[in-house]
């Protein structure tokens, strides 16, 4: 029986998942690795140890598999984007250790590319705002700062690349230096009108072009790996390529525009397909590639709510007034509402589409019946005003209505959240029995390229087949979720400027 092998590269650890053709999973293997931070605002990882840990968790996942008499036939990579690393051409080993895209470090050097009156022209070409986040920075910061390394990348060298070029490259024994687009999309270097570098902003940040990597399609033959897994001698194609949270869109068969997805973590990631298209944001959301098959590129607008689960950790943290993060929706189920209390969790300021960095954290409306409970309640709900802002200015930019909103990650095992999203959007809330979307993206990604999947049509259709955990519909009638709406929007104008 055939199957694919999905690697998934994330933040702090890294997977290997294999799936059938169902979708299902067939065998996992996860491994964490070392975080670093040097300095204040930097945060580094070695990616020797990235790839050692992936390599590891691929061999113990392709066993499993081999073990329950399946092969795998094509591998696809989802990674953190925005992770830089550099790394000599002829060694193969690291110039320096990889910067994280939490990292900000460059954070002085955007501000000086703003300064000079450069955002305008770095919107129009990326879809993206300067910022230190993005991986173009951190590759010239590395080219600053390492003796002689801007020369020899000149020379052709040295090797540039985010986690999926990394991983590609030692997957194939240096034999393919590559990135796919949607990786490409969040470098501050690529046109994604054109679909290429380009060469105004390479010489903007003095950036060699010999050091780039090859850009490649979402799905089709990217190389073949060397000999490095015991159960597969011969190597196994590498065809599908996508960043996490593009990869978790097309996990999710996002496939038509209005179509969007929020992943709940610490933070939340929200991506709603717009089309063939790039839109233009004028609410200062990231307008970024979601995939491109064949001759196909479909386009995306992007947007992150800074404190999603992690508002709920600092009730634990912060507050103590739960213990365990799974306690909060227990707590806040015992009283029926808020109390007219709200919480704005504003502790790292504002993100889209209010962007107000002096922005702070507050709680609004209490009163001497309040409890923590009412303040337990009130921070679910302030994931679901953030996520639902987001939805709005979504829709606004694009003129497209949200048809459905599938969600994934840790903070959407919470049904009252799940919930109250719902009843904010007036829409329904799809929440998939399998939570790996991440990995299941890069799948069918790969899977598409072999003939594994014959379609994306051929996806959907065994998208609606696999069991929903759960449908949350909206029951809040709409004239209260919009008074709702509106005393949130409130308390976010008391939290705003008050640094």
């Amino acid at each position: 029986m055939h199957a694919i092998l999905s690697l998934d590269q994330g933040t702090t650890s890294c997977r290997a998942m294999v799936f059938d053709h169902s979708g299902s999973v067939l065998a996992q293997a996860q491994h964490e690795f070392t975080q670093y931070f040097p300095q204040s605002g930097q945060v580094e990882h070695d990616a020797m140890e990235i790839w050692r840990t992936q390599l590891a968790v691929a061999v113990a996942a392709i066993a499993q598999a081999k073990q329950k008499g399946h092969d795998i036939i094509a591998i696809g990579i989802a990674n953190q984007r925005e992770t830089t690393v550099l790394w000599d051409r002829s060694t193969g080993a690291p110039l320096a250790p990889a910067i994280v895209w939490q990292d900000r470090r460059t954070a002085g050097y955007c501000d000086e590319l703003k300064a000079g009156n450069h955002e305008t022209m770095v919107i129009e070409k990326t879809g993206l705002l300067i910022d230190a986040y993005f991986s173009g920075t951190k590759l010239k910061w590395l080219l600053d700062h390492i003796p002689c390394a801007r020369e020899r990348a000149g020379r052709g060298e040295l090797a540039f690349g985010t986690i999926d070029s990394w991983l590609i490259w030692n997957l194939t024994a240096g034999k393919v230096h590559a990135t796919d687009v949607t990786n490409a999309s969040r470098t501050l270097l690529f046109n994604i009108h054109t679909l290429d570098w380009d060469n105004e902003l390479l010489r903007l940040m003095d950036i060699p072009r010999g050091v780039l990597p090859q850009i490649v399609s979402s799905s089709g033959l990217v190389g073949i790996t060397a000999n490095i897994f015991p159960e597969t001698p011969g190597g196994i194609p590498i065809t599908g390529v996508a960043g996490d949270q593009q990869a978790a869109l097309f996990g999710q068969a996002c496939y038509q525009p209005g179509m969007a997805k929020n992943t709940y973590g610490t933070g939340c990631f929200m991506l709603m397909n717009t089309g063939e298209k790039p839109v233009r944001s004028r609410h200062r959301l990231l307008t970024t590639v979601a995939w491109r098959i064949g001759a196909t590129t479909h386009y995306a607008l992007e947007g992150s709510v800074f404190m999603g689960g992690a508002t709920i950790q600092w009730l634990r943290d912060g507050l103590g007034i739960i213990e365990k993060s799974s306690d909060v929706e227990t707590l806040a189920a015992s009283v029926p509402d808020t109390g007219g209390v709200y919480l704005v969790p504003a502790f790292t300021g504002l993100g889209a589409p209010h962007w107000d960095p002096s922005a702070r954290g507050s709680i609004l409306g209490l009163t001497r019946g309040s409890t923590r409970a009412h303040i337990a309640r009130a921070a679910i709900e302030a994931i679901a005003f953030q996520s639902a802002e987001l939805v709005a200015a979504m829709q606004d930019d694009a003129g497209i209505a949200l048809t459905a909103l599938r969600v994934d990650g840790g903070a959407s095992t919470n049904n009252m959240l799940m919930q109250f999203q719902a009843d904010l959007l007036g829409t329904p809330v799809l929440r998939p029995h399998m939570t790996e979307t991440t990995a299941l993206g890069a799948a069918y990604l790969a899977g598409l390229a072999v003939g594994f999947w014959q379609s994306q049509a051929e996806i959907t259709d065994l998208c609606a087949q696999q069991t929903k955990d759960k449908i949350f519909t909206p029951t809040l009638p709409s004239g209260q979720a919009a008074l709702r709406m509106q005393g949130w929007l409130e308390a976010v104008e008391h939290s705003k400027g008050s640094a």
